[in-house]
Parts: C-alpha cells; sequence; structure tokens
C-alpha cells in the first residue's frame, strides 16, 4: 500500500506545469514577470567615434551653421538699418514684395535655423550617446550618488568636448552664435520709440480739395443724382488704383461711405453744412480697431460695425451709439465740381480709424 502512495505522489496532477531544469533556476521574479526589463541595447559606436577625421569634419560642420548664424543675424540688423520701409521689389516667385521684410524675415529665420541645426548635428555625432539608466531614488540623494552623478557629468562633458579643452572651434562659434541672435530683438524696439515723421503718414489720406470720389463697386465718379434718399455707397479717392502696390496701405486711411438723408433728418447742423443736399460722407473705417462699419440700418441712419457692434449715429455726426468705439466717425467735407460730380474739400479734420493720435 504504502509503495502504491508513493507511486501515486510522483503522477503530476495536470494543476502545475511541468518546468525544465534551465527554468527552475530562473529567479522568482523573472518567472512570473510578464514584462520583465530587457534590458539597454547593445551600444554601436559611430563613425565619428572610431575616426578623429570624421570627427573634425562633424565639428567643422557645426561651427559653419553657428557662424552662418552670427552673419545671419548681422544681415538682419543691417537690412533693418538700410533698406528703406516702403520700398517694393519684384521677387520671384514671391511677387511684389517688401525687401525689408523679406529680408528681415529670411536673416532672422537662418540664423534661428542654424542654431538649432549645429546644437543637433553636434548633439548626434559629438556628443556622447551612451545610454544610462538609474533605478529611482529618494529625490535628496546621498552623498555618493551626487559625486557618481558629478563624475559622469564630467565625463559627457570631456567626450562632447564641451568643456574648455576639445573642440573650441564649436564652443566659440556657439558662444557667439547664441550671443548676437538676441540683438534682433534689441533692435526691433526701436519701432517702440517715436516716430520720426511724427506719426505724419497716419494723419495724412488722399483726400485733397477736389478728388472725385470714386463708387467702389463701379469706378466711376459719384453725381449726386446716383443716390436716392436712404442709399449707402461705398466709395473712395479718385487716383486710387488696386494694382498699386499702396493700394492697401491707402485705402484702409481713406475708404469712406457716402449716405443719403432727408435735409430735416440731420440732426447736427455741422454735419449737415459739411454736407451737400443731404449726401453726407463719413470714414467707414470704426473707430475701435479699424474694420468697417458698414452695416447700414435705412429707418433708424444707424451705421454697424460687425466686429464688436459699435453703433453709429450718422443723422447726429455718426457719435457713438453703442460699443467699444472711443469716438464719431471723421466726416469728410463735400461738394459739387462744375461737371457735376460729388468731389471732396479737403481731407478729414482729423485722422480716421483708432485713436491712436489722442494719446498725445
Amino acid at each position: 500500500m504504502s509503495s502504491q502512495i508513493e507511486s501515486h505522489d510522483d503522477v503530476n496532477d495536470g494543476k502545475q506545469p511541468v518546468r525544465t531544469a534551465d527554468e527552475a533556476a530562473l529567479p522568482a521574479t523573472r518567472e512570473h514577470d510578464p514584462l520583465a526589463d530587457p534590458g539597454l541595447p547593445v551600444h554601436r559606436p559611430r563613425v565619428q567615434d572610431l575616426d578623429e577625421r570624421a570627427a573634425k569634419r562633424s565639428e567643422r560642420v557645426v561651427t559653419l551653421l553657428f557662424t552662418v548664424s552670427m552673419l545671419a543675424t548681422v544681415g538682419f540688423i543691417l537690412s533693418y538699418a538700410l533698406i528703406p520701409i516702403d520700398a517694393i521689389t519684384y521677387i520671384w516667385p514671391f511677387g511684389n514684395v517688401s525687401p525689408l521684410n523679406f529680408s528681415l524675415g529670411m536673416t532672422l529665420g537662418i540664423a534661428l535655423f542654424c542654431i538649432g541645426a549645429g546644437a543637433v548635428h553636434w548633439s548626434r555625432t559629438l556628443m556622447s550617446d551612451q545610454e544610462t539608466a538609474q533605478e529611482r531614488h529618494p529625490i535628496e540623494a546621498p552623498v555618493p550618488v551626487k559625486e557618481a552623478v558629478l563624475q559622469d557629468f564630467r565625463q559627457g562633458t570631456e567626450e562632447s568636448g564641451i568643456g574648455f579643452g576639445r573642440r573650441k572651434m564649436i564652443r566659440n562659434s556657439m558662444f557667439g552664435a547664441l550671443a548676437l541672435v538676441p540683438l534682433s530683438g534689441v533692435v526691433l524696439l526701436r519701432d517702440l520709440g517715436p516716430s520720426p515723421e511724427g506719426g505724419a503718414p497716419l494723419r495724412r489720406t488722399m483726400w485733397e480739395e477736389g478728388t472725385l470720389i470714386i463708387n467702389e463697386n463701379t469706378g466711376q465718379p459719384l453725381r449726386p443724382e446716383d443716390m436716392v434718399i436712404g442709399s449707402l455707397v461705398q466709395a473712395m479717392p479718385e487716383g486710387l488704383d488696386v494694382h498699386d502696390h499702396h493700394f492697401h496701405e491707402e485705402i484702409a486711411k481713406a475708404a469712406v461711405m457716402l449716405v443719403r438723408l432727408e435735409p430735416e433728418d440731420i440732426k447736427d447742423q455741422q454735419s449737415a453744412d459739411w454736407g451737400y443736399e443731404g449726401i453726407l460722407c463719413y470714414s467707414k473705417i470704426c473707430t475701435h480697431i479699424g474694420c468697417p462699419a458698414t452695416l447700414y440700418e435705412q429707418q433708424t441712419h444707424h451705421a454697424l460695425c460687425p466686429c464688436h457692434q459699435s453703433t453709429f449715429d450718422l443723422a447726429d455726426g455718426a457719435r457713438v451709439l453703442f460699443g467699444p468705439a472711443g469716438h464719431a466717425l471723421p466726416q469728410l467735407r463735400i461738394t459739387v465740381t462744375e461737371d457735376g460730380y460729388l468731389a471732396a474739400m479737403g481731407d478729414f479734420d482729423e485722422p480716421p480709424g483708432p485713436s491712436f493720435w489722442e494719446r498725445g
């Protein structure tokens, strides 16, 4: 009976897997861990690690990139100082562009790109690429760990050539590029100072005495009989060509709208005197942030700006009824020429658009 029991104990009951001798030798944690740490991959040396000539080539490439960055920064400063702000040049394939904006963008872009490209090439070819792993430890490391970290840092510094030993050419060119590129921002601070022209370009528009009022839709001069009571027409000054490179700069200041009211509906006497037979001409540039305030409500004679809902009463000197606009729309004095066309009697009495001019 005893022999039968011992024989029965030796038989696997099917509940425990059969283990080989190798599996039995594995640690218990490794045996039951489905996501065991595979360890770091085998380090493969780069060409630069084995061939000093290749390392020198990489060093020269990095130095060249940092040097180009410095030259581009100098080019940025020279472009800002020498190229006229209103110059226009044809540059293929971009068409007519501002050479100042083009050169500033190109030089600053090259300066920043070369710093980044140089740093990346340096790190990929010359800095140490040996991976190290360390188990998590308390935030306050013990003294031996601190000393080990400092030692590893010093070793990495020496291997990457960032110190004051090897790779001095890279170090010096990097310091030069990083020292020069902030000068681009310092130079741009000049624009925060007073304008050499005292803001004159923003205070003047193309309107002057005798300038005909041109319908924006038809491109033809306006006659009083072209406007009926309650109508609103958007217009611009004579001589403004949509194909001119200064078109957007000028239309942003000189765009107007004309509305025709019954003379008895005009509440402000000065507005009536500056108009012609109930035709009033106002700047259509909203005095908040410059949107076109041309949504017209015929029954109330109100003009609405669609951006932030500033509302102007065109029958009462275009004063502000609602919204964030700071002051009324400037009015243009108009008359009729000998040929029967509507024309301006001069420029606006105050600069159109947002109230930059009130800050003085």
